[in-house]
């Protein structure tokens, strides 16, 4: 079977298409790729195609961040990027995916949200993240980050005048503090993988997806897999996962 050829490879420190356990697949990053988005960059992982883009909109701010612009992310499975998407609302891993992409932005403080406040307790703008997902060949949740914040170092804030929003002209870039780049480290046997392709996914035991900012703080971790992970192998993915996102900063 495919699967027991895969990990018998994984087993000698080797994977179906030759890279080293630690290795990514090329990456490229576009960005403006999108005319009427604030911000917009499509990312090439391997074959996985993800596409992210930025719309603000005036919100209303949350209740408990009055003087705070609003941050909302949403991600969509296109079904022609595998033949288990099928159209219809978000499903649970798109849910999912949206959600630990908006956590490592959000807790990394990657915008300064507090410039975003137009009027406080009544009106800021909302930074809109939507993630689309053109192909699907394995490790969604980084290829979306990277696409995310690739996106986001390219937004600018719009002009707002009068009580409107005049879209094609703008007051600035999108105020940014810090880049939070998400790598996920999967653990196969006794291994650590990362950037698994679609079929090293079925086999994996565990993963973690972590987000490092530059400082090398740790912003936020998603444990995802069938089988449990001790506080070592924990401590052993996030020194791996630090050591990646170094790498991965540089594309930026």
């Amino acid at each position: 079977m495919r699967a027991s050829y895969i990990l018998k490879l994984i087993e000698k420190n080797e994977r179906i298409d030759g890279r080293k356990l630690d290795e990514f697949r090329p990456i490229s990053i576009e960005k403006d790729i999108i005319e009427k988005a604030e911000g917009s960059a499509r990312v090439r992982l391997g074959k996985t195609d993800v596409i992210a883009g930025i719309k603000m909109e005036i919100e209303a701010p949350f209740p408990d961040t009055p003087n705070e612009g609003v941050l909302k992310t949403n991600a969509e499975f296109a079904p022609i990027a595998h033949p288990d998407f099928i159209p219809g609302p978000p499903s649970e891993d798109a849910t999912e995916l949206a959600r630990v992409v908006d956590r490592g932005i959000r807790e990394s403080n990657s915008i300064d949200l507090e410039k975003l406040c137009l009027v406080e307790g009544e009106k800021v703008w909302g930074v809109f993240i939507d993630i689309h997902i053109i192909n699907h060949d394995g490790n969604l949740i980084d290829a979306s980050a990277l696409a995310s914040l690739a996106a986001l170092t390219t937004a600018k804030v719009p002009k707002y005048e009068d009580g409107k929003i005049v879209r094609g002209e703008y007051v600035g870039k999108l105020p940014l503090l810090h880049t939070p780049i998400n790598i996920t480290v999967s653990r196969i046997l006794d291994k650590y993988v990362v950037d698994l392709n679609r079929e090293e996914e079925d086999i994996a035991d565990a993963w973690l997806s972590i987000a490092v900012r530059e400082d090398g703080y740790i912003c936020s971790m998603q444990k995802g897999g069938n089988k449990g992970l001790s506080v070592k192998n924990v401590d052993e993915m996030i020194e791996l996962a630090v050591k990646k996102s170094k790498e991965l900063r540089k594309l930026l």
